[in-house]
C-alpha cells in the first residue's frame, strides 16, 4: 500500500487552564482583580496584629503593681490564670469597671503565677479570686473574696472611688 503524501495534523481544542494554551495576557483589570483580595488580607492581618499588640500592652499595664498607692484609689485582683473562678471574676470586674467613671479607679492584676504577683498576694495574705481595695496612699481598705456579679461589683467600686 502506498502512503498518502498529504499529512493531516490533529486539531487540539483550547481549554481553559490548558498549560499549552500559551502565555496568559496580563492586563490592568486582571491585576486589580487579584490585588483586591491581597490588600484585604493585608489589612485584616494588620488589624489582628494591632489588636494583639494592644491586648498585650493592656495586660502588661494591668500587671504593673507599682502603681498602687500613687494617688489614685486602686483595685487589685489576685488572679490565677488557670482558675476558672478567677477568670469569671475578672470578666465581671471588667464589666463592672465600665459602669464606673473612667479614670476614677486603677485596676491591677496580681498574677500568682508571676513572682511579683505572688509576692504581692503573700504580702496582703490574699488567695486567688480576691479583690483588694487600696486608697490613693496604698493603704488596704477592704477585701472581697470570691465571685460576685457585675452590678454588686459596680456599686462597690463606685463606693470605693467616692471615699
Amino acid at each position: 500500500m502506498k502512503k498518502s503524501s498529504k499529512k493531516t495534523k490533529p486539531v487540539k481544542a483550547k481549554r481553559k487552564g490548558d498549560s499549552q494554551a500559551g502565555p496568559v495576557q496580563k492586563d490592568r483589570r486582571s491585576f486589580l482583580s487579584m490585588a483586591g483580595p491581597i490588600a484585604g488580607g493585608a489589612i485584616l492581618l494588620g488589624g489582628v496584629g494591632f489588636w494583639g499588640v494592644q491586648t498585650v500592652q493592656a495586660s502588661v499595664a494591668e500587671r504593673d503593681l507599682t502603681q498602687v498607692g500613687q494617688g489614685k484609689p486602686a483595685i487589685v485582683q489576685v488572679h490565677d490564670t488557670q482558675c476558672q473562678t478567677c477568670i469569671a471574676l475578672q470578666r465581671e470586674v471588667r464589666a463592672a469597671l465600665k459602669q464606673v467613671d473612667e479614670g476614677e479607679l486603677d485596676y491591677r492584676v496580681a498574677d500568682i503565677k508571676s513572682d511579683d504577683g505572688l509576692l504581692f498576694a503573700s504580702l496582703y495574705g490574699a488567695g486567688h479570686s480576691t479583690l483588694l481595695f487600696f486608697d490613693g496612699d496604698g493603704n488596704l481598705t477592704q477585701r472581697l473574696i470570691g465571685p460576685n456579679d457585675r452590678d454588686t461589683l459596680a456599686r462597690t467600686f463606685q463606693s470605693h472611688a467616692a471615699r
